[in-house]
């Protein structure tokens, strides 16, 4: 996990390493003032026991040396904090950046693991925890333990039985701070948990609201947001409850090595053993290593928070992906052609009974084939596999005569344009969501494809036309007119197959049978796979498929299938005996 971790830090490592540098330049001249101050009350009591002038030359020695140390202190303390501040921002920047990369290169199968709320408290909440972590760590965790040494070596210098009372605290300290965040952390692992539910609350209702409101299920979702965010408060409370015994456990070690350290040195410097200078070195020490040990627990309080954030931004760093691609690529895809020999799939591979089974289809370059069937029939899990977006569990699938899983992925997608059952816009500019099929395309080849897809006669109407701001999700535009422009958006690609995945579904009957002409007409070369639930869709198909339970249950023209399939038999009567009702 670490490994995996430190590899985000990169431009970041001469701030990281700079700063524990810096941080022992300052701990060290502020253990050292004390002793340079009981110096100097060594020669002023030398003086008054003398009965002499005091050394005005010694006095200006020892105190310019404790002001060059001051100041020494002071500027090392705010350089490290500049350079702690710039490692850990950066260092949660390449976090970021490396996380969400590596998602972009996940298969459906990944996603499918980690879900997508799960994914974003990953690159915000545990982020800001490591990198608050990695702050301190960076700066506190070298100053505190370098400042504790430094201060019990001195002290030793300074009275060895008095610095016995420190070692004593220190070890004592240490062992509470332990216990504690044995405790303490297993608590935040499953508060994190209830983190990403609270954010998939809110995530589906922010998706839905539309839905919410027109249900008028407002009351019933800030109910269920509020269970949520009552049981991370809750797991919250239980990890924090830990935590926050930590801080009076330390202040009372420091309450009674302070009484300890009054009551024997007391004792030493009545009995004449111990100088009163000393004494207040001993005291300045006494505060720098119980100081010390203090930042140290609070640094150990935000490790505890940080620990189960690593973790998890480590999974989604080390999560194998699933679909790569093989050596000596195949980067040339020579047509449409789309071949399933004998397919197995299910979506986990250790599932009893699989989701598609003995799959035989062949379909030529340039074909336009249907597929029907009913809700589960697994028609999009069949389609879903020609660009690679699942790997089979058995037999091959090939695109233009090679097995996809030889091809280069980018190759692969480039040439098999999908437009979804879930149809997404993207923020920006229909002009910009248009560019997202060819990034290179003319204003005029975007017009085509808008008009070949139907959606020029809403745009043209529309006063800004192609620079209409379409908002998040496409929320400035309706379910039929989303599907038009993501059409329009695939047939940019100029793709070799064309998956229609139930894309026409929003759309009346006529603009439907008007997108079907236009298509034959604008990529007469194109392998087109339609996916609907009506037949009026289809029925003009070269070919259609009947799936049926993840099996091809008939294949044939839309008259042949009428005479000997029951299944598309049944469904074409429904729908002709609804559409004349």
């Amino acid at each position: 996990m670490l490994r995996t971790l430190a590899k985000s830090v990169r431009q970041y490592k001469k701030q990281t390493i700079a700063t524990p540098c810096i941080m022992v330049v300052e701990a060290a001249m502020e253990t050292l003032i004390p002793y340079i101050m009981s110096l100097l009350l060594k020669v002023l009591q030398d003086a008054q026991s003398a009965n002499m002038p005091v050394d005005l030359g010694m006095v200006a020695m020892y105190g310019g040396i404790m002001i060059a140390m001051a100041l020494l202190s002071a500027a090392a303390g705010i350089v490290g904090g500049m350079l702690a501040s710039q490692a850990s921002a950066g260092y949660a920047a390449n976090l970021r950046q490396d996380m969400y990369e590596k998602i972009q290169s996940y298969s459906f199968a990944n996603i499918d693991k980690f879900s997508s709320s799960s994914l974003i408290t990953r690159l915000t909440t545990d982020i800001t925890n490591v990198q608050m972590a990695y702050q301190m760590m960076t700066r506190m965790m070298v100053r505190a333990p370098i400042m504790f040494v430094f201060a019990i070596v001195m002290s030793f210098v300074v009275n060895a039985q008095i610095a016995w009372i420190f070692v004593g605290a220190a070890v004592v300290m240490a062992l509470a701070v332990v216990f504690i965040m044995s405790r303490a952390i297993p608590g935040f692992q499953k508060m994190l948990v209830k983190y990403d539910d609270m954010n998939g609350v809110a995530q589906e209702n922010l998706t839905a609201v539309r839905v919410v409101k027109s249900y008028v299920r407002e009351n019933y979702e800030i109910e269920k947001y509020k269970k949520a965010t009552k049981a991370a408060y809750d797991f919250s409370v239980r990890a924090q409850k830990w935590l926050v015994t930590l801080m009076p456990a330390v202040q009372t070690v420091i309450y009674v090595t302070m009484f300890l350290l009054f009551a024997f040195g007391g004792n030493l410097y009545f009995g004449g053993d111990l100088q009163i200078s000393d004494l207040t070195a001993l005291l300045t020490y006494a505060t720098q290593i119980l100081t010390g040990v203090m930042l140290f627990a609070m640094v150990l309080n935000f490790m505890a928070l940080a620990k189960p954030s690593a973790k998890r931004i480590a999974e989604v760093l080390e999560e194998e992906v699933d679909l790569k691609n093989p050596e000596n690529a195949v980067t040339q895809v020579a047509d449409g052609s789309v071949d399933f020999e004998n397919v197995g799939f299910s979506y986990d591979k250790n599932a009893d009974e699989e989701v598609l089974k003995g799959i035989d289809l062949h379909i030529r370059s340039g074909e336009t084939v249907g597929i029907i069937g009913g809700t589960g029939s697994a028609k999009s899990s069949l389609v879903s596999l020609i660009p690679r977006l699942y790997d089979v569990t058995e037999g091959s699938v090939r695109v233009g005569g090679v097995d996809v899983r030889a091809y280069d992925l980018e190759t692969l997608r480039n040439n098999v344009a999908m437009v979804l059952q879930k149809n997404v816009l993207f923020s920006g500019s229909i002009e910009e969501n248009m560019r997202w099929g060819n990034e290179g395309a003319s204003f005029e080849e975007i017009q085509a494809a808008c008009r070949a897809a139907q959606a020029e006669e809403f745009i043209e109407r529309i006063p800004e036309k192609y620079e209409y701001d379409l908002g998040q999700g496409g929320v400035n535009v309706s379910g039929g007119q989303k599907q038009r422009l993501c059409i329009a958006r695939a047939l940019l690609k100029k793709p070799k197959i064309l998956i229609f995945d139930d894309s026409t579904s929003a759309v009346d009957t006529r603009t439907d049978a008007l997108i079907r002409d236009a298509l034959k007409k604008a990529e007469p070369d194109c392998t087109k796979i339609i996916i609907a639930q009506r037949i009026a869709s289809v029925q003009d198909a070269d070919r259609i498929v009947v799936m049926d339970d993840g099996k091809i249950a008939g294949i044939g023209t839309h008259e042949q299938l009428l005479t000997d399939n029951a299944i598309y038999r049944e469904v074409y009567e429904s729908q002709v005996k609804g559409g004349e009702e």
